[in-house]
């Protein structure tokens, strides 16, 4: 997949120091898990080619698109899978716009789609205000091609932007900044190079571009302006409708804002990692997403075959958050406004699973030792402060199964030099998983309390009544670390999570 943060141009445009700073915010940095939520009138069709994929080429991989958001282009390739099954079930006459007319969403579904991403443990949720297609979500006085004055009748950002508010997360926004196939005459796009050709640069879309994006700014206040592809050029030149002017206008009307990296410009907030595996810890915070599947828009073909179970949610959250990054996790609703079955049992499971171990995801911070830059195989690290202000280490085991992990000498070393890691047979300074961070970490005993804990078993009263199984009684064994010689050994314990935790108290 492309990387965005360096694409930047034309070279004569406005240089970085015109702009803004444009820091991370540390809201964003302790949040760690957003929702994507691509919706719009890629929705009714719901599909893309994803059967045997073998055969795809850099020559059809337009043709061939996996994306369903991608549909009004992929349906104007002549040939394509898209084109023909269109033209099959709606007849060559009927055109990609025609859809917004029979678009009719269910009046409940915003707050259904929020509701789960509370329940899946987010804390920011971002729909795409405007795709490629350039159909507005939103009410915009720029153009009719809206939600509100073609088939649903009605501001969907702004229903969605309500229930986010309402439900206590952050909010931010999709936009289409480079490509707006509605207002522009290019044929479709059919490679990598078209992607960033076949859009429009001129002073008069420039304009366009910056008066919807005000009236993103204006409506709604959002945390995130997550901008896609680039910008156009006339855009970047010093102006009254200049990025330098609109990120200015942005940070003034929300100061804690953020931006990504799709700008084409030589600055950029998050750097974006779409379908990328991250294979060390980064210096910079960046943002990995990806749909559940193999889209971001809703796929009738989709199954599981395709889709992230929510184990595998859950270890992709972990690896992200260990190095430097937050999660934007995609749901794509079908046109009404349901999510699909296998999606929302993926969203629950992470959302249970973080309910128990959410301290060593939330607010935490990578841990930099150079000996875990390159994270051990099957482990990941995180470091937070507890609610007591205890620094914690949190080591994450990505497979339990597999059973206990030895660490190398350089890893052991840099653990033990900075956390209290008992000897075999001993429990203080060891924990068995993390608790929401209002609580100290799950089963340590720490020097001083042992004695106390003593004298509370001797005080319990065994009260009348049926014998009981000691077995139904006994509690799993939490997960754990100790040190054998010089080498750190982690056990998964008793445990049937998907990601195993081990929290140590730091020195």
């Amino acid at each position: 997949m492309i990387s965005f943060d360096d694409r930047h141009g034309p070279r004569d445009a406005a240089p970085a120091s015109d702009y803004p700073d444009l820091t991370v915010p540390d809201w964003y940095r302790d949040a760690k898990l957003g929702i994507f939520i691509h919706w719009g009138l890629y929705s009714v069709p719901g599909w893309a080619d994803v059967s045997d994929r073998s055969d795809v080429t850099e020559d059809n991989a337009y043709a061939r698109h996996q994306y369903a958001e991608w549909y009004a282009n992929t349906v104007r390739i002549e040939g394509s899978p898209t084109r023909e099954r269109h033209q099959k079930l709606f007849g060559p006459g009927h055109s990609y716009e025609d859809f917004a007319d029979t678009w009719d969403p269910i009046r409940s579904s915003p707050k259904a789609m929020v509701n789960l991403a509370v329940q899946a443990g987010a804390k920011y949720v971002v729909p795409t205000a405007k795709h490629h297609d350039g159909f507005c979500l939103w009410d915009s006085e720029t153009t009719s091609f809206t939600a509100a004055r073609r088939g649903p009748g009605r501001d969907l950002i702004a229903k969605l932007e309500h229930a986010t508010r309402a439900a206590g997360l952050r909010f931010g926004l999709y936009y289409s900044g480079a490509l707006d196939w509605h207002v522009t005459d290019f044929g479709p796009i059919t490679s990598h190079e078209e992607l960033f050709s076949l859009r429009r640069n001129d002073p008069e879309f420039a304009a366009f571009a910056a008066a919807q994006l005000r009236e993103l700014i204006e409506k709604f206040s959002p945390d995130i302006l997550w901008n896609d592809i680039d910008w156009p050029d006339a855009g970047k030149y010093p102006g009254p409708d200049s990025l330098v002017q609109l990120f200015g206008e942005y940070l003034e009307k929300v100061p804690e804002g953020m931006v990504n990296d799709r700008w084409g410009v030589p600055v950029h907030g998050v750097a974006t990692r779409e379908y990328q595996d991250i294979d060390s810890v980064q210096d910079e915070v960046f943002e990995a997403t990806r749909g559940l599947g193999l889209s971001f828009g809703f796929n009738h073909d989709e199954s599981i075959e395709h889709a992230m179970g929510g184990s595998d949610v859950i270890r992709l959250l972990v690896d992200v958050v260990s190095k430097n990054g937050n999660l934007l996790l995609n749901i794509g609703p079908r046109a009404d406004g349901t999510i699909p079955p296998l999606q929302r049992v993926a969203l629950e499971e992470l959302g249970a699973w973080i309910n128990r171990y959410g301290e060593a995801i939330y607010a935490t911070r990578p841990w930099m030792h150079e000996a875990v830059r390159t994270p051990p195989e099957g482990v990941r690290f995180t470091r937070g402060v507890d609610g007591t202000g205890q620094e914690q280490l949190h080591v994450l085991l990505l497979d339990p199964e597999a059973g206990e992990v030895r660490l190398s000498p350089e890893v052991s070393a840099a653990i033990r030099e900075l956390a209290e890691v008992p000897e075999r047979g001993e429990e203080k300074g060891a924990a068995g998983g993390a608790s929401d961070g209002t609580d100290d970490a799950a089963g340590a005993v720490y020097p001083g309390e042992e004695e106390e804990a003593d004298r509370a078993d001797d005080s319990r009263t065994v009260s009348d009544g049926p014998d009981r199984d000691d077995d139904d009684e006994q509690e799993k064994a939490p997960a754990a670390a100790h040190v054998e010689g010089d080498t750190v050994v982690i056990t998964p314990g008793d445990t049937d999570e998907p990601v195993a935790v081990v929290t140590l108290r730091v020195k």
